[in-house]
């Protein structure tokens, strides 16, 4: 079998990820790095061995090169163009998250990318553990009873240098554009994509209403510490809590609430605890497929996509009502320090708010956080404008 050859468009930053695993899939033949997109020419050493082409025109580039298959993980703006870029080249896509900016974007780039008839992958890597499918198992055979509800929780450390590592970062807008950089949308995006999926809610007309709850500790303009809670055609919550100013960092997870038990899922561990009624705790470790190994698979063998454009729907509902959402709220002088000589923010007591929100499915507000904004938002429509 040929290796299928790949472009990368934006190496850097979390593209030197990507880097490394299109070279993982190189040494075991499926793939191979044709070209790389940046504004900037990688040298030998970042681009892992030998340097393919490379270019600013990714356009031009994927001619040149041939290739079949797009990795993008550019800034959140481009993302849609230039999955149309490819699209209407007839080049398969793996998209990074979130996929758009927008609900409207998503639209756009989704209904494009249909039309060309491309497979398109978009990159939330926990929806490739064998894990996801392992609870939805455990789930329809009613080991926890019926599900009354899904919490997320993400508390992380984030210092005021990674909000100004690109002029995106930490903004809700950049001359015009939608950027929505937020804690919930970008880094701890996947917290809000899994916990969706494993209530069965990753479609966008899964989703009956949205409330949100949106602050920032840091100078910037995005969330950095906020909750959404959304409503769901099943007839139950997921509410998902974040933070990028914990006092610890700690690994997010996703927590399954059922009638007569729960699943807890730590999505970057692939780790998986089942606790439920005449039962000792069980733990469980899941491997997980590479996304762009999967792609490359359904290219070749035809074996479905594991995060096609439709299935993060009810994400991108998220996104929008986060867009819609009123400005985040800067929290008070009082309500956060900073730590001597770590050059980050903390809020005290935000990482119990975080665990709690998961459990109780409340949001900030509810459980009594002072600075919790007052926000009054529809709980039984969603706009896509």
């Amino acid at each position: 079998m040929s290796r299928v050859p790949v472009v990368l468009a934006g190496a850097r930053g979390h593209g030197r990820w990507h880097v490394a695993n299109i070279r993982r899939l190189e040494k075991a033949g499926l793939v191979r790095l044709a070209g790389i997109c940046e504004l900037t020419p990688l040298t030998e050493q970042e681009a892992g061995g030998e340097v393919p082409e490379q270019s600013t025109d990714f356009g031009a580039l994927l001619d040149s090169t041939g290739a079949e298959i797009a990795v993008i993980c550019t800034p959140i703006p481009t993302h849609t163009d230039l999955a149309l870029t490819a699209a209407r080249r007839g080049v398969h896509l793996l998209l990074e998250k979130p996929p758009a900016p927008s609900y409207a974007e998503f639209r756009r780039m989704a209904d494009g990318v249909a039309e060309a008839g491309v497979a398109c992958q978009v990159g939330f890597q926990s929806l490739g553990s064998h894990a996801v499918r392992a609870i939805r198992e455990l789930v329809a055979q009613g080991a926890i009873g019926e599900v009354v509800g899904v919490g997320g929780a993400g508390a992380w450390v984030r210092d005021e240098a990674y909000f100004r590592r690109a002029p995106w970062s930490g903004k809700r807008r950049l001359n015009g554009a939608d950027v929505i950089d937020g804690a919930l949308t970008n880094p701890l995006a996947h917290a809000v994509a899994t916990a969706l999926a494993l209530g069965g809610t990753a479609r966008a007309e899964d989703v009956t209403g949205i409330e949100t709850e949106l602050s920032h500790a840091n100078d910037i303009e995005a969330d950095d510490t906020s909750c959404v809670r959304i409503g769901t055609a099943r007839g139950h919550r997921v509410t998902v809590a974040a933070t990028l100013c914990a006092e610890r960092a700690d690994e997010p997870y996703v927590l399954v609430h059922g009638s007569s038990g729960r699943v807890t899922f730590w999505y970057k561990q692939d780790r998986v605890l089942l606790q439920r009624g005449g039962h000792g705790p069980e733990e469980f470790h899941h491997d997980r497929t590479d996304l762009l190994e999967n792609l490359v698979d359904h290219l070749t063998t035809g074996v479905p996509l594991l995060v096609p454009p439709d299935e993060t729907g009810a994400f991108m509902r998220v996104v929008e009502a986060i867009r819609r959402a009123p400005d985040p709220e800067p929290l008070p002088a009082a309500a956060w320090h900073r730590v001597p000589g770590e050059d980050r923010r903390v809020v005290p007591g935000v990482d119990a708010l975080v665990a709690a929100a998961a459990d109780t499915l409340a949001l900030y507000s509810e459980l009594g956080a002072p600075w919790a904004p007052r926000t009054e938002h529809p709980r039984d429509e969603v706009s896509t404008r």
